[in-house]
């Protein structure tokens, strides 16, 4: 897509829009007593998930590179391929599947290429699921408009080069975050701006739902911050809605973190979102709003949601009753997160900070007294 969100930029070295804005990062939060650090050191864990024997597997995004750690703390490679980026990752019945993938955006100048891969118990290797391909044939989200409507033409020729007036989805692919529920992988693509499924027998891909597009009214104060033409103001730009993970509800139904197609730090406030949708015919409802940066998500028996906000305050909880965002865990640069039983899971300091050696990190905390905070 033509507006890539400000972490998949950094993944796949792909521009934003508005990508002349100065980025902020959030300041380092101050670390609970009830966390626990599991592993230090990590390059971009952008990804994990948490097995039944509470060992952790962990994407290392910029390395292509797939890690184990065991409960003990100690760690294993599963996979590695440089020239992959190896994203989200799950288990069932003691194989492992994870997706990998290449090309997206376009300063990636690698073929588009994206699957699902399996390792099962006897460590058999198994590639499957072309989205890619998917995308190419169907473009999931070619039929929606992005960007200014109305636009004065003597306006639209202030804007920067590389922020287009107005505009269709393009073909890409990049699938983010999986779930595996029964014998299908259900897959965030953020290239697509879609919710795949894949069938783990026969690899058969199909687009379950595509996301709508992210209306947002520029104020006098944003325009400036983003160092964009004053005529902007007043006017709405429709963002595209970037999923990044995906996760099976108590309800069966799918919740999804969006991430909102721009600028990702505090520029345009808070405006990514987690979305339901039913993945029987696709109904896409919107379940929070006003979200910053979310990039991971999981989902307890009760119904309320957590969420990794990357450039926000750690992870979010998302009561199901009342919808009202609580910060849970405070944390910088919070990529993705899990549970396991009453334990939170999360990986933190996710990118690297300029000049400094990658130090990422997982961590856990007790959710024992936390869930009616």
């Amino acid at each position: 897509m033509k507006n890539k969100p400000a972490v998949l930029a950094v993944l796949a070295a792909t521009a934003t829009i508005f990508s002349s804005a100065p980025a902020t990062q959030a300041a380092p939060a101050p670390q609970p007593a009830a966390q626990k650090v599991l592993a230090k050191g990590l390059v971009a864990p952008l990804h994990l998930s948490v097995g039944h024997d509470r060992s952790v597997l962990v994407s290392e995004e910029f390395a292509g590179r797939l890690v184990r750690i065991a409960k003990n703390g100690a760690r294993s490679v599963v996979y590695e391929n440089a020239a992959w980026d190896v994203a989200g990752s799950d288990r069932q019945r003691g194989t492992i599947f994870f997706a990998a993938s290449q090309g997206a955006g376009p300063m990636d100048p690698r073929p588009l290429a994206g699957h699902i891969h399996s390792i099962d118990s006897n460590g058999k290797h198994r590639m499957f699921g072309d989205l890619a391909a998917l995308e190419k044939k169907e473009n999931a989200d070619g039929g929606i408009q992005y960007g200014f409507r109305n636009l004065p033409a003597a306006c639209a020729a202030q804007l920067p080069k590389d922020v287009p007036v107005s505009y269709k989805g393009d073909v890409d692919s990049h699938p983010y975050g999986i779930e595996v529920a029964g014998t299908k992988v259900y897959v965030a693509d953020a290239g697509a701006n879609s919710i795949v499924s894949v069938n783990v027998k026969s690899g058969k891909t199909k687009t379950v739902a595509v996301l709508p597009a992210r209306p947002h009214r520029v104020t006098a104060a944003q325009a400036a911050a983003l160092q964009m033409p004053a005529c902007i103001v007043g006017h709405t730009y429709r963002f595209e809605s970037v999923p990044t993970d995906v996760t099976v509800g108590p309800d069966g139904w799918l919740y999804v973190s969006s991430l909102p197609g721009g600028p990702e730090d505090p520029a345009l406030g808070a405006r990514g979102a987690v979305f339901r949708v039913n993945p029987d015919t696709g109904q896409v409802r919107l379940f929070a709003d006003r979200v910053m940066s979310p990039t991971g998500i999981e989902t307890d028996a009760d119904g309320n949601v957590y969420v990794a906000s990357l450039f926000g305050k750690g992870v979010l909880r998302i009561d199901d009753d009342d919808r009202k965002q609580r910060v849970l865990l405070p944390a910088a640069l919070t990529a993705d997160v899990d549970l396991r039983g009453d334990t939170l899971y999360a990986t933190v300091n996710a990118l690297p900070e300029p000049k400094k050696a990658p130090d990422g990190r997982v961590v856990s905390m007790p959710l024992t007294g936390h869930r009616d905070d």
